[in-house]
């Protein structure tokens, strides 16, 4: 159809327009510049009315007339067909507006995005016809996305760029020539260029997450993103969202869609430090990250590929979480590929005086102070003493010791290394406490008394909860 201006219609024999003939001009012009069309559609499923842009937007052929409701829907995609089917029921029962969003399959143009809105036409109680208008929104579609791949990139670098500026400075503090130190860092050499998962053994406080990050740097992905999540540190509530992501609307306070740590880690190296405190459904999900390579957001539907090497970190007894059914065997085999088990700092003595001149001048130039030397009796303290807390306690007490010295040499209050605050974090077969008794306290003090439940400490000890228990949900 010719759209002529009003200037060239007036030149022709059927003399000026009149107005209502200039405004349906304009009317015309206007949805064809906007792609949108309007229309008209009865109670009983019959367009009475389609305006040339919504034969356009449609690509249906005006000399065939208006189609039928179930000719139109023919085209709409197969996903959002019964959506729009059942909105158009329920305007006419209950006399709702419309107001929806679809997709389209156009012969000429691919899958479009349409958005339709309409009023409904009451006639003695009843909605008699829906009138309304279809714009055709897809380049705007596909400009907000681009925005929205945008803003997730901004995220991921931002994210990514803040962890590194918080943790490159600990980088260094993989610090030692005793033998227990250079066996774990050859380790860490050599399944380095692989692809492998990494577990990570160690007491808390041994520097999982540096052996983890060195692994990362020596690695084919070192120039992409480190992620690192502490399991233990997120409500199980949210520990799939923190993962794997959510849509916008996926629970309550999801108000727009966000990308997961898999997501951010996309290329690089995800590392999931504390992984024994894993909800046993977040485990499920792990699992077929590691077996499929893909997975879907929280509120999506949508499988993503996934690029990522799993590091992983514990310091809690794996099998004995297995054994007392907090943590799946499935999952601890695929995470368990190459073990590294990092030494405590008490089986490193050796490392001390390198890891104390370390500390000593970090914190002497954040504070301003300048250390000529360290007392010797103090050395022979911190080498002394067991360490129960390792390299992260080593620092407090340096960092704690700099902001009250006075003088140019460094030393440390003993009083901080009193050995009531010592328990072995670890109970197991290789603990050193010698009596039952003593296992029992130990991991009751662990465990702040809680006796059952996946952190208690009748799952430290390995020991399976009563059938009572598990009856009654305890």
């Amino acid at each position: 159809m010719k759209n002529d201006g009003p200037e060239s219609r007036s030149e022709r024999s059927q003399g000026p327009l009149t107005d209502i003939e200039r405004s349906e001009f304009y009317l015309r012009e206007g949805e064809r510049l906007a792609h949108m069309g309007s229309w008209s559609l009865r109670a009983d499923g019959i367009f009475d009315y389609w305006s040339p842009e919504t034969f356009a937007i449609f690509d249906f052929d005006p000399k065939e007339g208006i189609p039928n409701l179930t000719q139109w829907l023919d085209v709409l995609h197969p996903d959002d067909r019964k959506v729009v089917a059942g909105l158009i029921q329920k305007i006419f029962s209950e006399g709702v507006k419309a107001n929806v969003q679809y997709r389209v399959h156009h012969p000429k143009h691919g899958q479009r995005t349409m958005h339709s809105t309409g009023e409904p036409v009451l006639e003695n109680g009843k909605v008699t016809r829906l009138i309304g208008n279809t714009l055709d929104i897809t380049e705007h579609e596909n400009a907000l996305e681009e925005i929205r791949r945008l803003k997730d990139e901004l995220y991921r670098e931002n994210i990514v760029l803040r962890e590194e500026i918080s943790s490159t400075s600990m980088f260094e503090e993989v610090l030692g020539t005793s033998s227990a130190l250079q066996s774990v860092l050859a380790l860490a050499a050599k399944v380095a260029p692989t692809d492998s998962t990494v577990l990570i053994i160690g007491e808390t406080g041994t520097g999982k997450e540096l052996i983890a990050r060195a692994i990362h740097k020596r690695s084919r992905r070192a120039e992409r993103s480190f992620v690192g999540v502490n399991c233990a540190a997120i409500p199980s509530s949210l520990i799939m969202s923190e993962l794997f992501g959510h849509e916008k609307g996926a629970f309550t306070g999801a108000v727009q869609r966000r990308l997961g740590r898999f997501e951010l880690a996309e290329g690089g190296t995800l590392f999931l430090d504390e992984v024994g405190d894993l909800p046993l459904e977040t485990q499920i999900a792990l699992l077929r990250v590691l077996q499929e390579h893909e997975f879907e957001r929280v509120g999506g539907t949508e499988m993503l590929p996934c690029d990522v090497r799993v590091i992983s970190a514990t310091n809690r007894d794996l099998h004995s979480a297995i054994a007392a059914g907090s943590f799946r065997s499935d999952l601890f085999y695929r995470l368990n590929v190459f073990p590294i088990e990092l030494p405590p700092l008490r089986e490193r003595k050796e490392d001390i005086p390198i890891l104390v001149n370390y500390f000593v001048d970090r914190y002497a130039q954040r504070a301003g102070k300048k250390i000529d030397s360290i007392r010797k009796k103090s050395l022979e303290a911190l080498q002394e003493y067991s360490w129960p807390g390792n390299v992260r306690e080593l620092q407090n007490v340096i960092e704690r010791s700099l902001i009250i010295v006075d003088t140019n040499e460094f030393s440390v209050d003993k009083n901080w290394l009193s050995h009531e605050f010592q328990s072995n974090p670890r109970v197991g077969p290789a603990s050193e406490i010698s009596t039952e008794q003593e296992q029992i306290e130990a991991a009751l003090a662990q465990t702040k008394g809680k006796v059952s439940g996946r952190q208690g400490a009748a799952a430290i000890l390995g020991i399976p909860a009563p059938p009572w228990s598990r009856k009654f949900g305890h």
